[in-house]
């Protein structure tokens, strides 16, 4: 099992709001969250990017690699979704995580969204309370099929 950086050299990293990544990088941070399905085309990630309202990735300055990312998907202007948040295991309780959801809640407020919602996979609701969201009592995620 891979061990978190040691807090004394704590990884310097950095988060980017981009429009292009490189697609491999992307496509190894989906496969780490067991996301990416191998009949997926890593072609399409540049449109995933874009098509996003957002996409945020965490850098690590030493390497220049990416080790996290996040995603609002919004019509950028009445509510959005995060999505996507992801950060790789040995970067992890480093609050990685928690800077690029805030990173997120802060370019959805300079365009005026205040609705911003998520699913939570299981068992990481407390995570994401602890940074404000709240479980929408009553209302049940739905996926077509």
């Amino acid at each position: 099992m891979t061990e978190g950086p040691d807090q004394s050299q704590r990884p310097a990293i950095s988060l980017y709001a981009v429009t292009e990544w490189n697609p491999e990088e992307i496509v190894l941070l989906y496969r780490e969250a067991g996301w990416w399905d191998e009949s997926y085309d890593s072609a399409n990630i540049p449109a995933i990017i874009r098509g996003s309202h957002r996409f945020v990735i965490a850098v690590d300055e030493r390497t220049g690699s990416a080790v996290g990312m996040g995603r609002t998907i919004s019509d950028g202007v009445s509510d959005a979704y995060i999505q996507d948040l992801f950060v790789l295991r040995q970067y992890r309780r480093c609050r990685i995580g928690v800077e690029i959801v805030r990173h997120l809640l802060g370019l959805c407020a300079e365009d005026g969204i205040g609705w911003i919602g998520l699913i939570a996979e299981p068992g990481s609701h407390p995570f994401y309370e602890r940074i404000g969201f709240r479980p929408m009592i009553q209302y049940i995620p739905m996926l077509y099929k």
